[in-house]
């Protein structure tokens, strides 16, 4: 566990989201679960993925799975990352964001 296995991809609106997925449908022919107007994910890129309109990073965002969120919450916080997001739950889980030192930003998530 603790492996990076999902990366999510901003879209600055639902307009984009709808535009980006039908880009990758058409050009690579990825299947995604729309989840809300806001969100959707696909398996079939080879990795877990996802485009997020709801509230993008500024970049993609690599999402880390973790065997118990609150211990890696703690762990994150005590080896000096910044906690952007607190914990919350999503369909599947609960997750929170944090930026390491140099200031990248990251998501851990559990079942």
């Amino acid at each position: 566990m603790d492996k990076i296995d999902y990366i999510e991809f901003p879209a600055a609106s639902i307009e984009d989201l709808a535009k980006t997925t039908a880009f990758f449908t058409e050009a690579f022919g990825w299947e995604f679960q729309q989840w809300g107007d806001d969100y959707a994910d696909t398996k079939s890129s080879g990795v877990g993925s996802g485009i997020n309109a709801e509230s993008p990073s500024k970049a993609p965002l690599a999402v880390i799975h973790v065997a118990d969120i609150n211990a890696a919450y703690g762990k994150v916080r005590d080896a000096g990352g910044t906690i952007t997001k607190e914990i919350f739950s999503f369909p599947g889980g609960k997750r929170f964001h944090f930026r390491d030192p140099a200031g990248n930003e990251f998501a851990a998530w559990s079942e």
